[in-house]
């Protein structure tokens, strides 16, 4: 959905990220993640697999788990935080759809706004994904994590 010029970007017609575009993207950044993320997952997995296979304690495995799911987190949110932060201003996937993340007046995110959305979307998952869905009624398309983290999601120009 397009939206009118607004006073932020006087210079040029900005059309804020529709709910559909980003859902797009994000998809394209889970499964380009999938793929490295996985393969790291595989190599710290190797020592330990035949311990595991050896039917060891369910203290080793939740303990493997859990340093899966903190490499997990850490891995995707450097990929989010550094590639919105950079000159490019977007993931891979929202390149691929034409999508750029902003600060409220245009500029570039700060790395640290940038982790601060990263954070900010478990926030908006837990809650039954309605921070995702504030994009379809908000007027500048901003999700729970984009006002937290002061930012906007548009189409580049």
């Amino acid at each position: 959905m397009e939206n009118p010029e607004l006073s932020i970007f006087p210079e040029r017609k900005v059309v804020y990220g529709g709910f559909r575009r980003r859902w797009l993207a994000a998809i394209l950044d889970v499964l380009i993640l999938m793929i490295p993320g996985q393969l790291v997952l595989m190599v710290i997995r190797i020592p330990w697999v035949s311990e595991l296979d050896a039917g060891t304690s369910p203290l080793l495995a939740s303990l493997l788990a859990l340093i899966n799911s903190v490499i997990s987190l850490c891995f995707n949110w450097i990929y989010f935080a550094l590639m919105e932060s950079s000159h490019r201003q977007a993931t891979v996937g929202k390149m691929a759809l034409g999508l750029i993340v902003t600060n409220e007046t245009g500029g570039r995110v700060t790395f640290g706004q940038a982790t601060g959305r990263y954070f900010g979307r478990i926030l908006s998952a837990i809650i039954l994904l309605m921070g995702y869905f504030m994009n379809l009624w908000d007027p500048r398309r901003q999700t729970l994590h984009d006002k937290l983290s002061h930012c906007l999601v548009v189409r580049e120009q």
